[in-house]
Formats: structure tokens, sequence, C-alpha cells
């Protein structure tokens, strides 16, 4: 990056606003102290929005996938080596999001959002792709399924999430608790559904309900952390940042480590699902600090405005060093950068030295701009999966 001009994304919020993830498949090795992950693979491996894996069965894995302008229902197939991933959705006017396999069936269910905003739960056909609404009245947002009858979501109402069941064949939907999050899922070996409970602002919890009796119990606090899944066995997962801390209700009085990665491909874990022999894990994580730097870079030497601005934060903040504001936000970005890149063909920018540190990237850049060559330095600090600050020197 150039202390010379930077961007705003005014582009569509719901592909170029959305973080830059994959999803990784990793097989669960059982070993003396506990657990670890190998054998890891990036299945998504795309520029984009990769989310919400969940097994199809124990070796397939379906996922929400970005692909020319659209978010489709992709799967991979891990027992061949290298497979091209299979689409069970092409929508040209939505994309598709939380895909599962519906119970005792091929079909797929996902909630759709169409570009004109309405946001609604279908099946879909596993081989023809046709689709079919399933809930009508309701803007499902993180459904599970309970049985081949009834789905538990969380479902956007007055811009918050409150949880219902959903009695498919007879279309009847009632709210059982207000202010949840996304992770809702069903507990193995019971008949019971988990959702995280969000009426306490200082920390959340996870809370078991029985869809037959509406009965609600507290499982046990999560801190801040949104995302869990379930080991066969019943032992909760639940991520934070670049760690996995495993949880089992009946025997443990307080979460442990699971498993810590290293890996800087591996930031700020989000989605994770387990396959039904325990063996293979899911996961969903943010690119490296490193690449978010890099692709920038790429595409100020490419001159693509959108590209460009797609790593930045919305609220992105400029500085001069050590603490200068110089402008904030992607629009004051756009406003700067783009005729700058449409009237200077010589534009360049040479990577010298990088240094990676954490959540910060520290680039020693040559700049070439009409002609005139100098040397500059940019300090970049990811949050959240976006560039949220540059300080120039």
């Amino acid at each position: 990056m150039k202390n010379i001009i930077l961007i705003t994304l005014l582009i569509s919020s719901t592909i170029f606003g959305q973080v830059d993830t994959e999803v990784h498949v990793f097989d669960i090795e059982k070993i003396e102290n506990g657990y670890n992950l190998i054998n890891g693979k990036n299945i998504s491996n795309n520029k984009g929005y990769d989310n919400q894996p969940s097994f199809f069965d124990d070796y397939r894995v379906v996922f929400s996938s970005f692909r020319t302008f659209n978010v489709d229902i992709a799967l991979y197939n891990l027992r061949m080596n290298n497979p091209e991933l299979y689409y069970i959705s092409e929508t040209q006017y939505g994309g598709e999001y939380s895909p599962q396999r519906i119970p005792y069936s091929s079909d797929v269910s996902a909630v759709r959002l169409n570009k004109s905003g309405l946001q609604r739960f279908y099946r879909y056909h596993f081989k023809s792709k046709k689709h079919t609404l399933l809930i009508e009245d309701l803007k499902v947002a993180y459904p599970t399924w309970y049985d081949r009858n009834t789905v538990v979501a969380s479902v956007i109402v007055n811009d918050s999430l409150e949880l219902f069941i959903c009695d498919i064949p007879n279309k009847k939907n009632i709210s059982v608790a207000k202010n949840v999050g996304r992770s809702v899922h069903r507990i193995p070996n019971s008949d019971l559904i988990s959702f995280v409970s969000k009426e306490n602002k200082d920390y959340w919890l996870l809370k078991s309900l029985n869809p037959n009796t509406k009965e609600i119990k507290t499982i046990t606090s999560l801190g801040k952390s949104e995302d869990v899944t379930w080991f066969p066995d019943g032992t909760l997962l639940i991520s934070k940042g670049k760690s996995i801390y495993k949880f089992n209700p009946t025997t443990d009085k307080k979460p442990s480590l699971f498993y810590a990665f290293s890996d800087e491909n591996i930031n700020n874990i989000t989605r994770m699902a387990v396959n039904k022999s325990g063996t293979k894990i899911a996961i969903v994580a943010e690119v490296s600090p490193r690449h978010l730097a890099q692709e920038q870079l790429d595409a100020y030497n490419n001159r693509d405005i959108d590209a460009f601005l797609k790593p930045f934060a919305d609220n992105v903040k400029v500085y001069n060093f050590p603490n200068e504001l110089s402008y904030e936000g992607v629009t004051k970005m756009r406003e700067r950068y783009e005729n700058f890149f449409k009237n200077t063909p010589d534009l360049h920018c040479e990577l010298l030295n990088r240094i990676v540190y954490e959540n910060k990237v520290i680039d020693h850049e040559l700049v070439t701009v009409n002609g005139q060559k100098f040397k500059a330095v940019a300090i970049y600090t990811i949050k959240n999966g976006k560039i949220a600050s540059v300080t120039f020197m």
C-alpha cells in the first residue's frame, strides 16, 4: 500500500463485504494426552466467502462457496484426490447459506438470500438442483434439522435473532427464545437441541431445548464464544481465536484445550462440524494477515479498484505515522484511489520486505508513480478478517 490514496467499498455488501474465509478439514487423531488434528486440507481454496460446512456423510462435506458473483452450495468428496466441487445450486438471483442434508434424504436444505433482499428456507434436489420453498413466512438465518419434519432455527425478527421450532408439514412456527446466537445443533444421543443465549450482555450461555416439551435448560457459560459443535460422544467443542476447546457436560467442570493451531492461515475459527464417526472435523477460518496484505498489493498493481477495496473494513482508518488520522472509511478510499488508478498507467509497488507479527503486517515498499520512485513503509492491522487500519511512514 502506498501513502497516496486508499479506497471505499460501495460494492454489494452481501459479497464484497463478507470476510475472506476458507473451509479446512482435518483428520482427528486420538493421542495419549488428548487429540491431534492431522492431514489438514483446504477444501474451498477459493478467493472470497466460503463458510458454513456440514457433513453430508462421513466423507462428503457441503458448504457455501462464492463463485461468479453468487454463493452456491458446494459439495466436496474427501475420498477423491483433488476433486472438482459439485454444486447443488445454481441460483442466478440469490445465494445459498447454511446448507445441510435433510434427514432420510439425499436432498439438501439451505437459506437463500435473494438479491431483492428476500430471505427464505428452501429444499434443493441433489441431482436436478430444483428448489422448493419449505418455510414461507420466516426469515430463517441459522437452521438445524431435529427430525425429518422439524427444523429448529435462529430467525431474524426485528433485527435480532429468535429461536423457532418449525413444523414443516403442518406449517406451524413457534418462537421459544429471544436474543439467541447462530450456533444451533442437535445434541448427540439425546432428544435435545443446543443454542446460544445472548440475553446476558456480559457473557453468553449455551442452553438446551427439548422441542417436544419446550423445556429449556442451561448447559454451560461460553463467555463471548459464538460457535460450537458436538462430538458424537456428547463432548462440546468451542472455538476461540486460533484454538478449539472441549467440554463434556457430564464429566467436566470447565473447558480444556482440544487443539491450538500454529498455522498462520488458521485465524479466528468460526463454524465447525464433526462427522458422525468422530474421525474428521471441518472448520472455517479467516485467511492470514499476510494474504490480505498481498491481496490489496496485487490489486493495486493491477489497478483493480474493487479488488483493492475488498480486503479493507468498511470503517478502515488511515493514519500518517505515528497516529495522525488522514481519513476514515472505504468510501473515502474509493474517492482517493479510483481516478488515481485510471489516470496513472505506470503506477507500481514493489515489495522490498515484509514482516508479519500476530495481526500486523509491516511492508517496506518501492513505489513508482509518474516516473518517480520513492520508498515507503505501510503498517496494516487486521481485525475480524479485514484490514482495520493502515499507518504510513
